[in-house]
């Protein structure tokens, strides 16, 4: 059975005002009822970016789609690594997968889309440095650039010395932190001595 144009409309309007994306829970929280977002779907207002979760057709699409995706899917998880480096513009890497922070743990979470690298981020770790990013109704929380810095000598075996080393590079000469901060990150994430030679090579 269709729903009546109004129900569609209001649904619609739901989604605009909370940045054109919306989960199946707050869906209903909202009043919006599963068959509305059945038709909605069926009738290529929605579009499904996974499970449980939609988006305006016509809304317009941000860079940081996939990053938004994650953030409303996993809201304790905390965007890391090449993914936060290139929010932050201190990479010339382009990530294939969204690079997840979650704590030691905790199941990994399961995604049909976008793909997501998880990492394991000790209670300290994961607290320390976040930033947090409105856009388009979605809050990411990813870590700043002195933080991820750090993160990315710590995880060097995984991502590569050379990302780790352009990341501290590109942090220093466009301004995004200080070498003290870095420092600071560095001791936090027990680097500080990987990390010191490169950064007295830098400054």
């Amino acid at each position: 059975m269709k729903e009546g144009t109004g129900t569609v409309t209001k649904a619609e309007r739901a989604f605009r005002q909370r940045g054109g994306m919306l989960r199946t829970s707050q869906a209903l929280k909202l009043g919006i009822h599963p068959r509305t977002l059945y038709e909605m779907r069926d009738t290529k207002r929605i579009v499904q970016l996974g499970r449980g979760l939609y988006r305006l057709a016509d809304a317009s699409e941000s860079e940081h789609l996939d990053l938004m995706t994650v953030a409303m899917r996993v809201p304790d998880g905390v965007i890391c690594l090449i993914s936060a480096l290139a929010f932050h513009e201190i990479t010339t890497e382009v990530p294939h997968e969204v690079y997840l922070a979650v704590r030691h743990g905790k199941e990994s979470p399961r995604l049909d889309y976008p793909p997501v690298r998880v990492f394991r981020f000790s209670d300290e770790a994961i607290t320390a440095g976040i930033e947090k990013h409105k856009m388009e109704g979605v809050t990411l929380h990813l870590f700043n650039p002195a933080k991820t810095v750090a993160d990315c000598f710590k995880f060097r075996h995984k991502i590569g010395v050379d990302v780790a080393v352009e990341s501290l590079k590109l942090c220093l000469t466009r301004g995004r932190a200080k070498p003290a901060q870095i420092l600071h990150y560095a001791r936090l994430c027990r680097v500080e001595r990987v990390i010191r030679p490169y950064l007295e090579a830098l400054v």
